[in-house]
């Protein structure tokens, strides 16, 4: 190497060693300026990731607000299946927790299809798929019904493939008490 290319690439190392310094958020650190970076960073309160979103700030601990933010209330299939997928499962996995930790509700198991062939049938297959899960992973039978409803209630009426899949679902809904 010549000495030209040298002192260029030193210079480059140069420039970006003072640019990660500058952009430096560390406490107790000073950029140039000599004015200490936390004394410029935004209050702790509100603007961050983990703060509510607006309009749940007052959800309460147990509640159907805080069952759909924690737990989530619908799972979905492929076209023709009743599979569960580790998506579903891990959403059903908080599903359960929730209603274990809260054992004053029930859920209903709310199938729906948009498939070729007998939609009520495998929404039915996919809400009683999700309610054995459920009681496998040790919610009392007794807290759960399933209810398959074929395509009535559609999310979307559409024919592409990443709409109609919205249709292919189950939604937990909680009730204080069973029905039928």
């Amino acid at each position: 190497m010549n000495t030209v290319t040298k002192i260029a690439q030193a210079g480059v190392f140069a420039g970006l060693l003072m640019l990660a310094t500058a952009c430096s958020t560390t406490k107790g650190g000073s950029d140039i300026a000599g004015v200490n970076p936390a004394d410029t960073l935004p209050p702790q309160t509100g603007g961050y990731t983990d703060d509510p979103a607006a309009g749940f700030e007052n959800v309460q601990p147990g509640s159907e607000e805080d069952f759909i933010l924690t737990a989530g209330r619908r799972v979905y299939f492929a076209q023709g299946s009743a599979a569960l997928d580790d998506t579903t499962k891990a959403t059903l996995n908080n599903q359960i927790a929730f209603l274990q930790k809260y054992p004053k509700w029930y859920a209903k198991l709310q199938g729906f299809a948009d498939d070729p062939g007998n939609n009520t049938q495998i929404s039915q297959q996919r809400a009683d798929a999700v309610m054995n899960y459920m009681i496998a992973g040790g919610v009392a039978p007794g807290r759960l019904w399933a209810k398959g409803y074929g395509k009535d209630r559609e999310v979307r009426s559409c024919s592409e493939r990443a709409c109609k899949v919205q249709n292919r679902r189950v939604v937990t809904n909680l009730r204080l008490q069973r029905e039928d």
